[in-house]
């Protein structure tokens, strides 16, 4: 069997390298589809919750006023983030 040369090895390490970086990119791709996909579906659930509370769709103006409200929350004491972020026990 005949030894490979030094530029056949350096040559085979470079296509391993290629191979590599683009298994790494297929990865991220796969894992940033799958993050999409997680916030997409807390996302909806979370517009599922409000309307359940407010007991009809949300119309435009709701969606601005429901950010205006959640902000004034945080403006006038975090009371959103500190109900949001309270440990039950």
């Amino acid at each position: 069997m005949a030894r490979k040369t030094i530029d056949e090895r350096i040559e085979e390490n470079i296509r391993k390298q290629e191979q590599l970086k683009a298994r790494e990119r297929d990865l991220k791709k796969r894992k940033s589809e799958e993050d999409r996909k997680r916030r997409t579906r807390r996302l909806i659930e979370i517009g599922g919750i409000a309307e359940s509370v407010l007991g009809r769709e949300f119309s435009e103006e709701d969606k601005i006023r429901f950010m205006n409200f959640l902000k004034k929350q945080e403006t006038n004491g975090k009371y959103f983030s500190k109900a949001m972020n309270e440990v039950a026990g």
